[in-house]
């Protein structure tokens, strides 16, 4: 164990290339992945689901409501994780709500069997949070307390995120039909659990 955390501890760090590149790809998988779920009617936890909502429920574009709804949380990200992690949030997060917005005019999404959309953008979302953590950033919202808990008490983010999911989808029971609301859920946990086994910094060397 000792020659294991020697070398994560000296492990080199990314490089601005490397970090660009991550979070790109990040920004990529994230944007299919919320395309994905808009497309198909479904909704999903954190800061996504709840701009997901607002958006059916006042009529406004989904993409300009999520970064409405991520913008209170970048202060939180501020004092507890630093300015640099704001920042890249930040970019994150505008990033993926303009290529969200841009998506419908150069992807036209036809039929998708529902089961086989939910663990799409459960997976794509799963890929696109571990870019955006392993490079010092995150899609913003409710992440960036469950990342913070993780990092101080070892309780899992995946289990934070259960957690927080069932809260937003009680309220999508309310206006959602049944049969999306299951698809949502199965997405939802997709998701959770590909964050609670994968989000290792102990698997991960790289700083």
């Amino acid at each position: 164990m000792p020659d294991r955390l020697d070398k994560i501890s000296a492990a080199p760090r990314h490089s601005a290339v490397d970090d660009v590149q991550g979070i790109a790809f990040g920004v990529t998988m994230a944007a299919l992945g919320m395309h994905i779920l808009t497309h198909m009617g479904f909704v999903t936890g954190q800061t996504t689901g709840i701009a997901i909502l607002v958006a059916h429920l006042t009529g406004l574009p989904f993409a300009a409501v999520y970064f409405a709804v991520n913008l209170p949380f970048l202060g939180l990200a501020w004092a507890r994780l630093g300015l640099r992690f704001a920042v890249k949030t930040l970019i994150t997060t505008a990033a993926v709500s303009g290529l969200v917005a841009l998506l419908p005019g150069w992807l036209e999404l036809g039929r998708i069997e529902p089961a086989l959309a939910a663990i799409l953008f459960g997976l794509l979302f799963g890929i696109a949070a571990l870019a955006a953590i392993r490079h010092g950033g995150s899609f913003g919202g409710l992440s960036v307390l469950w990342i913070e808990l993780q990092d101080r008490t070892g309780f899992r983010a995946g289990h934070s995120q259960l957690i927080s999911d069932a809260v937003i989808f009680a309220l999508a029971a309310l206006i959602l039909p049944w049969d999306k609301l299951v698809y949502s859920a199965l997405g939802a946990a997709v998701f959770a659990l590909f964050i609670a086994v994968n989000h290792r910094r102990d698997r991960y060397v790289a700083a």
